[in-house]
């Protein structure tokens, strides 16, 4: 039986390598990325079946990397992992395409169990969080549909320009000019 291919995307380097320890002996690890540019990158390059992606990433932001990823490949399982016990970020996580919301907080058995069930096309959302309400998934997407959101490129240009990171900067990350940076803005 083959062993299901797993990436893990976390800018903290002991979290990732954590995660690569715990998952090893029932999974093949392709890699480990630090940021959210890297992460798109190697989910192309490295052919996972299933990305863990930390949700707080600089460059680009593990939502954000996760809505690119599932454009460029619809059939990648994507789980979410964070620290915030906040329905609304897993109904986010989800409407952008992940198929999982684990809490770092949990258990080490609940990543095994969201990692098998999204490799069987199920959806997994934590417990602790899918006790929520389900008016906070569906009022998300209620506020999805409606106009004036920024584009993923206005989003990835203001996470930049947060970041402290000047117009030049930001457009050498995003390979554009910064005139592009400027229009965005």
């Amino acid at each position: 039986m083959t062993r299901a291919r797993i990436l893990i995307a976390d800018d903290h380097e002991m979290v990732a390598q954590a995660f690569k320890k715990l998952l090893t002996s029932a999974y093949d690890v392709v890699g480990t990325v630090a940021d959210g540019q890297a992460l798109v990158r190697a989910a192309a390059d490295l052919a996972p079946e299933v990305v863990l992606v930390d949700i707080t990433m600089p460059q680009l932001n593990g939502l954000d990397a996760i809505e690119r990823i599932k454009a460029q490949q619809p059939r990648l399982r994507l789980i979410a992992l964070t620290q915030q016990e906040d329905p609304d970020t897993a109904a986010e996580a989800i409407r952008r395409g992940a198929s999982g919301f684990v809490l770092k907080s949990s258990a080490p058995t609940e990543l095994f169990e969201a990692i098998e069930d999204v490799l069987k096309g199920h959806v997994y959302i934590s417990p602790k969080i899918a006790r929520a309400p389900s008016a906070v998934f569906a009022d998300e997407a209620r506020r999805a549909t409606r106009g004036g959101a920024l584009t993923l490129r206005q989003r990835e240009v203001l996470q930049l320009l947060a970041e402290g990171r000047s117009m030049k900067e930001a457009a050498h990350v995003l390979n554009v000019t910064p005139r592009t940076i400027a229009f965005h803005k």
